[in-house]
């Protein structure tokens, strides 16, 4: 049978997780292969699985668990290639996705709220502000989704009605950071009671945030993270990597983008995954525009010994210029999703001979490429990396050179 020409056959799932027919109808919640019947309803075909999670199409965490691992690392690989496709681009090697395991979450946000007489904690519904009552997660660590169920008790004794409450929980080195945002509490009966649910639940740290900044209520020993072998302070409200093994795929490709080059920048540095990962026999310059994090980097450097010299400076308003771009062997970015207009076009006009661009968008990293492509670089190889499980949120590591 030939799909191309079958107006009812879903062909592939486009950006924002829909599937699309051969005439160019997009269908929610369908799977490459299913077919249109004359009613307009779905027959699932050899791609379409059942969601393993209770919540799925009402939560807003995940929309493509209806996905097998084949059509969706597919999709995940064509987020990237249609991404370039669209500038004129093609990378000399996409290599195959890596995608995160179930489960494998150590960052999450959810809300909290209390809803009539009920009260909820949990994602918000897909397209909508209502909150899903979270019983069940197929994407948190263990750690993080054990936490969840005494969480809402908890909360559920100090809600009110006046506001929802927001909730951030990521994995460190000691256990659950737990920051709770738009609540404070009034008294001392209230601080204790937030200490006493840390010490029960065996927290690594519990903080509060009313608006005015994170306020600590709990942390018995500094909480810190392992990057490169060192353990890093993390502050509050800190950037991390999802998953572990979406964190170290990066790694693996930024290494070998790199090689064995000495003299290295890491822009956009954050607290120095990419930077403590290049080890000790490297001098690495490492720019980052937080003011926590940069500072927790340089601590973190001048305790090791490494050849690390770490600035606070934001690459939006005062990139690196060419003639300081070009006393490096190699530069990594790794920008928000917004990317790295400002720099790339200083990256465009400088001799720098290695570029890995390290994106979690890759529409606005296609639009960078194209101007380091069009400055005389060539885009050797991408590498689509999938650290948000059954979302349509698509991560990569790129290697350009100077031709």
């Amino acid at each position: 049978m030939n799909t191309e020409n079958d107006p009812n056959i879903i062909l592939r799932v486009a950006a924002k997780g829909d599937g699309v027919t051969a005439d160019g109808r997009h269908v929610a919640f369908s799977a490459p292969l299913d077919r249109l019947n004359a009613e307009g309803g779905l027959i699932k075909g050899p791609h379409h699985v059942e969601p393993p999670c209770q919540h799925f199409k009402k939560c807003g965490g995940c929309s493509l668990q209806h996905l097998d691992a084949e059509s969706y690392g597919k999709f995940v690989t064509d987020r990237v290639a249609y991404a370039l496709e669209g500038q004129g681009l093609h990378a000399g090697t996409l290599h195959p996705p890596q995608i995160s395991k179930p489960k494998s979450r150590i960052r999450i946000s959810l809300r909290a709220a209390m809803v009539g007489k009920s009260f909820k904690l949990g994602f918000s519904g897909a397209g909508s502000h209502r909150i899903i009552d979270l019983k069940q997660c197929e994407i948190m660590r263990p750690e993080l989704f054990a936490v969840i169920e005494p969480l809402r008790k908890f909360l559920k004794s100090i809600a009110t009605r006046k506001h929802d409450m927001n909730v951030e929980m990521n994995l460190a080195d000691q256990g659950v950071d737990l920051s709770i945002k738009n609540y404070e509490p009034e008294n001392l009966q209230q601080r204790e009671a937030l200490a006493d649910f840390a010490k029960a639940n065996k927290l690594a740290r519990l903080s509060v945030d009313n608006g005015f900044g994170p306020e600590t209520q709990w942390e018995p020993e500094p909480v810190t993270v392992t990057l490169g072998g060192l353990a890093v302070g993390l502050p509050h409200n800190s950037f991390l990597q999802p998953t572990y093994e979406g964190r170290d795929a990066l790694v693996a490709a930024m290494l070998e983008t790199v090689g064995d080059t000495r003299m290295i920048a890491d822009l956009f540095a954050g607290l120095g995954t990419f930077t403590f990962a290049l080890g000790d026999n490297r001098k690495v310059y490492a720019a980052e525009g937080s003011r926590d994090a940069i500072s927790t980097l340089k601590m973190t450097a001048n305790q090791s010994g490494r050849q690390i010299f770490p600035e606070h400076r934001d690459l939006y308003r005062r990139p690196l210029s060419p003639e300081e771009l070009n006393r490096f062997g190699a530069v990594i970015l790794d920008p928000p999703r917004a990317g790295a207009r400002d720099q790339i076009a200083q990256l465009a006009q400088s001799k720098v001979p290695k570029i890995c661009y390290i994106s979690c968008n890759p529409s606005s990293f296609a639009r960078d490429a194209k101007q380091l492509c069009d400055a005389g670089y060539k885009l050797n190889a991408v590498w689509p990396v999938g650290q948000f499980l059954w979302s349509t949120h698509v991560e990569l590591v790129s290697s350009f050179t100077r031709e």
